[in-house]
């Protein structure tokens, strides 16, 4: 088999091997800005973007991808060398995999390398929509004060340049004025986080940052931006060497990145495009009025299990997440968490059997072949745990409802945060907070309240003493007895 390297020249060479795009990538304009390029908006919204332009009628709704940050450069030269191509792969259920390569992000373009340049790309009447992948913690969202943190340094460097920003806010502030300046329309703006009311999110922090330095600004971004809410769920593994070498052996395409990812996908979005949108709907996703119950569900239960099965898993020593979802009492207590804690405070979801969605994600999060990597789970879960776990807890105790669960997990995250698993091996932390959160971990080896005190990430969790009791207790008995006996006894009890 002749092996060629990934690009436009190269495309029809492939055609044999693996599905190819159909239409005329030359021919189709940029109506999309993306910021964060990496795995989940290649293996989603890229997608599904992908199946729209098989239309060879629709030629306005290709991506321009940004790398926002200087850890971006990779991915940045990665696109460029394959004239913005890469390989999907998606691992079935049954170990086969489904390969084609998606050829939606027509440009691509690096940040730090010329700022001004995105800012025009953003500014272009052509451009419709600039949707986001920032990480949960891109947001700027202090969990204390439930405001935009000014203190955060990159946001600093913006006030000083904003017209070398390094965050979106400095972005879209100085691309929403060149807009105004120009007499041009309005965006949308479409956040594509785990965020609970992401587009009411993003909207809330971008008008905070803009009243600093714009404010004659807010009125017409009121007027003319649009932030809808959006739900997406795929599971997309880090990339491995593995994979990499398995698809030249395979196919014969030489792809320095290509994307793993799981079958299943869905995309629910609220229908708020200001300046239209392509009709993804045509090709698997849902447009609805209210997102958030569908939010707030694939949060609670499909994002806050991961970090159940990564903090747990991570603590016995295991490396994925099908380890830890395949272990009989991991799996347990992941289900009774669900069941008994999450279910009760997600309200009526009008069309969704919560008890199949819930069967699903146990078989999804033990597929043998995904193989996604329990450090990638447990990345920045300082961003993660005030999203996808403390809701949860917070609903609960309004209503004098049961706790042990979450608390729980939360009492193995403080003891994940000193490093060290139970087998005594070093565990790789990575996190914004690590250097608080290893300090807090350290001082809860003596009162584990302390780990409590992070007030950006727990808020007043602190001041109540049930969960502090149940917290407590839980820290006191894994130190003693290690995960796996004390889930065990948890979900025998019950």
């Amino acid at each position: 088999m002749t092996d060629y390297k990934l690009n436009n020249l190269n495309l029809s060479k492939l055609e044999k091997q693996v599905s190819i795009p159909k239409y005329n990538r030359s021919n189709i304009k940029t109506g999309i800005v993306h910021v964060g390029i990496g795995g989940f908006h290649r293996a989603h919204q890229a997608y599904y973007t992908d199946k729209l332009l098989s239309d060879e009628s629709i030629k306005d709704w290709g991506i321009c991808g940004v790398a926002l940050l200087d850890f971006d450069t990779k991915i940045y030269n990665v696109l460029k060398e394959q004239d913005g191509l890469y390989t999907l792969v998606v691992k079935e259920l049954d170990g086969t995999l489904t390969k084609s390569i998606i050829g939606a992000i027509t440009e691509y373009m690096f940040a730090p390398e010329n700022p001004m340049q995105v800012i025009e790309k953003m500014a272009s009447p052509e451009v419709k929509i600039i949707s986001l992948t920032i990480t949960e913690g891109g947001y700027n969202y202090n969990e204390a004060t439930k405001t935009f943190n000014f203190e955060n340094p990159l946001i600093q460097h913006d006030l000083k340049n904003p017209q070398a920003p390094k965050t979106i806010f400095g972005y879209l502030t100085q691309a929403f004025k060149l807009r105004k300046e120009r007499g041009l329309l309005g965006c949308t703006v479409q956040s594509c986080d785990n965020v609970q009311g992401n587009g009411h999110v993003a909207k809330e922090m971008i008008l905070s940052y803009v009243k600093a330095v714009e404010p004659e600004l807010v009125s017409w971004i009121e007027a003319n931006v649009s932030f809808p809410n959006s739900m997406v769920d795929r599971i997309t593994p880090a990339t491995s060497p593995s994979d990499i070498t398995g698809l030249l052996e395979t196919s014969g395409i030489d792809d320095v990145w290509p994307v793993v990812c799981e079958p299943f996908h869905q995309w629910v979005i609220e229908d708020d495009f200001i300046a239209g949108r392509p009709a993804w709907e045509t090709v698997g996703a849902q447009f609805v009025k209210d997102v958030v119950p569908y939010e707030k569900m694939k949060l609670s239960l499909l994002n806050a299990g991961h970090s159940v099965l990564g903090i747990l898993g991570a603590l016995i020593g295991y490396s994925t997440i099908d380890e830890a979802a395949n272990n009989p009492e991991i799996s347990a207590f992941l289900k009774s968490f669900m069941d008994k804690e999450v279910t009760p405070i997600l309200g009526n979801l009008e069309g969704v059997n919560l008890e199949k969605y819930k069967e699903s994600l146990l078989q999804r999060f033990g597929n043998i072949y995904i193989k996604d990597q329990i450090d990638r789970i447990c990345s920045e879960s300082s961003a993660k745990f005030p999203i996808f776990v403390l809701p949860t807890v917070n609903a609960q105790l309004k209503q004098n409802g049961p706790i042990e669960y979450a608390a729980f997990v939360v009492a193995a995250w403080a003891i994940y945060s000193l490093g060290v698993n139970e087998t005594g091996d070093e565990l790789v932390v990575k996190d914004a907070m690590k250097t608080i959160l290893n300090e807090k971990a350290i001082a809860s080896k003596e009162n584990p309240k302390a780990f409590l005190e992070i007030e950006s990430v727990f808020g007043k969790i602190k001041d109540s003493a049930e969960f502090v009791d149940i917290y407590t207790n839980s820290y006191n008995n894994i130190v003693e007895h290690g995960v796996e006996k004390c889930v065990m006894e948890m979900y025998n009890k019950d």
